[in-house]
């Protein structure tokens, strides 16, 4: 059965105004607010649980031995990998090797991106999912009924590199963090291949990770005067492989695991790490991904960058039949264009894992 957004909208919430939709930084900082406007006001959930981190243990992934030359070191690493991909779909991965302050030094980028004039950030107001840099607020705002707390900025930085030309040195630091994430996410889906008993490369070929879309999400989400009331983002899955995430300290990360919520802050210098709909797709559902979601504050300006790694556009995810084989099953899901599903959740906005339900194949 598909798994469904806890969260559900107000429903005396007027409509949005298509034509004008102003950023949250603008409206955060209005002379003198106390209350949110009415279109970003969303009806909790009374049965959420929420726990904290130390209630829930995350995996912890220690890179370096991932890379490790020695053999069995390498071996219990892989199988730590595949069992927090499919227990969890969330583990922070520690000992990665980029240095503390390229990843402060990108946060500080993405925040002086969002000090920009409305006017400096016009250019970048993109429309389509594939637009090469796109900024905004909310999600989809020209089609959501409710906002969500936040600005966004949105850049594909492979397999052709892209970069906003303000402020000043974003160019230079984006890539190298850009690279270095990404050889990152080569590696750990080497042993994630593993773990599932295929050739390490599979993944890399099947899905042609040379030309993988990767993609740079920075969220800006500032205080909120009723935070009990907004929600940064909603549940939902990623699109991709695997999305790394970074932020500058705040918390606000939500992940559901054994129908809780999760307070995840991770720890200093650490990449967190997530399953994306494109791997549960390749191993038929053994490693799934996990919904999760953005709570604000009424205290701190929260950023946060997610970096995901995808296949290339141009190609079918599918479960491996490789997998399918050796286990003897019928493929759960139907394939798909990788750049189809990006613009089928484009149009779907976030609802949970809406769009990776539409693919679930009747598995008697």
């Amino acid at each position: 059965m598909a798994e469904t957004a806890s969260l559900q909208v107000s429903s005396h919430a007027p409509l949005a105004q298509p034509q004008k939709i102003t950023s949250i930084k603008t409206i955060s900082e209005s002379p003198g607010l106390t209350s949110i406007p009415s279109t970003y006001i969303f009806t909790p959930n009374p049965d959420d649980q929420v726990i904290s981190e130390k209630e829930a243990s995350l995996p912890i992934i220690d890179y370096s031995l991932l890379t490790s030359a020695n053999t069995d070191e390498r071996s219990k690493i892989v199988n730590e990998l595949g069992k927090a991909c499919q227990d969890w779909g969330f583990f922070m991965v520690i000992n990665h090797g980029v240095p503390e302050s390229l990843m402060r030094s990108m946060i500080d980028m993405c925040g002086g991106f969002f000090d920009l004039s409305e006017e400096d950030k016009e250019e970048y107001r993109g429309k389509h999912v594939l637009d090469p840099i796109r900024c905004g607020t909310s999600f989809n705002a020209s089609a959501e009924k409710i906002f969500f707390w936040k600005d966004f900025l949105k850049i594909l930085s492979h397999p052709v590199f892209h970069s906003p030309s303000k402020p000043s040195g974003f160019s230079e630091t984006s890539l190298e963090y850009s690279q270095r994430a990404r050889e990152i996410a080569r590696e750990l889906l080497k042993g994630i291949s593993e773990s599932l008993g295929l050739e390490a490369n599979y993944i890399e070929k099947a899905l042609n990770l040379e030309e993988g879309l990767q993609v740079i999400a920075a969220n800006f989400y500032p205080p909120c005067p009723q935070p009990e009331l907004a929600m940064g983002m909603p549940p939902h899955s990623d699109h991709g492989l695997l999305s790394f995430l970074i932020h500058n300290g705040i918390s606000g990360l939500q992940v559901q695991h054994e129908g809780k919520w999760v307070n995840v802050h991770g720890i200093p210098n650490s990449f967190l790490v997530n399953n994306g709909d494109h791997l549960e797709i390749l191993s038929n559902g053994k490693y799934r991904s996990v919904l999760h979601r953005a709570v604000v504050n009424n205290k701190a300006t929260r950023i946060s960058i997610a970096t995901v790694q995808g296949p290339s556009l141009d190609s079918i995810v599918r479960p491996a039949e490789e997998l399918l084989a050796r286990e003897r099953k019928a493929p759960a899901y139907t394939g798909m264009k990788y750049k189809e599903y990006l613009e089928l959740q484009q149009s779907n906005n976030l609802d949970g894992k809406l769009n990776l339900d539409r693919l679930r194949n009747q598995v008697v």
